[in-house]
């Protein structure tokens, strides 16, 4: 699916970008731009190139061919950095240092005034839920404060592109929910972000687009609808009942054309759901059964992408 994104209102523009390691293209000539305060998703199986795109757009590593700009000013260059901030997956506060002085340095290497810096890190350390910490030592904080404060380091300079890599990746729960809401503010806001995540579910909820990579090269496009609404064959019966079933016997049923437990549930895979829904019906009164939950379901956008990636699914 083509990108076709018009150049003068991109805030990343990204024209052929390639990176070699040896004999492997871990990035292989893709090509895309993310309009200005566009929420972008950038994903990918584990080694498809998504984190060395990353690290090119940010400046941390240089492409051995093609373009890569922020708003008109290649990667590498000091104005391109200034712009951006950057969320990497592993967290990098110093951790001798407090969660306020750590903002202060941050603030300082962006050349941010002192008055400005308080301001902006009293109320980041505010929404970020941390400003009751922020004279402990990092090293007394929890893998999702450190993230969270990493997040507000990206952000102390008033960034126009924020940088995400995989930024909830083993978060508990509150932590990613906070995360979120605050990235929908900020990109809310005005704020053009590019996000890579495993997370699909993070992906469909905070995306406008979306972009898949597999082995380095970029297979689709589009918003996260389109793509879910593009994925043929993948239309669902999700059903649950009130006691354990023979699995065997649900893949035999008419119309099964692939068969999976979720949970305490049976998904059905089917191309017709209104039929299968007919049978399951017959099915749980001829085996004496009681139906708890019956839900047809549409492609969801990791459907999407296990077709677009060749990922086999896995079948119980």
């Amino acid at each position: 699916m083509p990108d076709i994104m018009p150049i003068d209102s991109a805030a990343i523009e990204v024209r052929n970008l390639t990176k070699r390691y040896g004999a492997v293209t871990a990035v292989d000539k893709i090509s895309f731009a993310v309009g200005t305060g566009e929420f972008f998703g950038f994903l990918g199986p584990n080694g498809a190139g998504k984190t060395t795109t990353i690290r090119m757009l940010t400046g941390v590593i240089e492409a051995d061919e093609g373009i890569a700009l922020l708003k008109g000013s290649g990667v590498g260059s000091l104005k391109a950095k200034q712009m951006a901030g950057v969320v990497p997956e592993m967290a990098n506060a110093y951790v001798d240092l407090s969660g306020w002085d750590n903002l202060m340095l941050m603030a300082e290497l962006y050349g941010v005034s002192s008055s400005e810096a308080k301001e902006r890190s009293q109320a980041l350390l505010e929404s970020l839920g941390l400003i009751e910490r922020k004279d402990s030592l990092v090293k007394t904080y929890s893998k999702g404060m450190k993230q969270r404060l990493i997040l507000g380091m990206a952000l102390v300079s008033n960034p126009d592109i924020l940088f995400l890599d995989e930024p909830t990746s083993g978060l508990d729960v509150q932590s990613t929910r906070l995360i979120k809401e605050l990235l929908r503010s900020l990109n809310g806001g005005g704020k053009t972000i590019f996000l890579t995540t495993h997370d699909m579910d993070e992906a469909n909820q905070l995306c406008d687009r979306v972009a898949i990579i597999n082995k380095g090269k970029i297979v689709a496009i589009d918003a996260p609808e389109k793509l879910r609404m593009a994925t043929s064959g993948r239309h669902s019966v999700e059903i649950s009942f009130n006691e354990s079933v023979n699995l065997e016997s649900l893949a035999q049923l008419p119309g099964v054309k692939e068969f999976e437990k979720v949970g305490d549930k049976y998904r059905l895979y089917t191309d017709n759901p209104s039929e299968l829904v007919i049978t399951l019906v017959n099915y749980s009164s001829a085996a004496g059964l009681k139906i708890v939950t019956l839900n047809t379901l549409a492609p969801s956008l990791e459907d999407a992408f296990v077709a677009l990636t060749g990922m086999e699914a896995r079948h119980v």
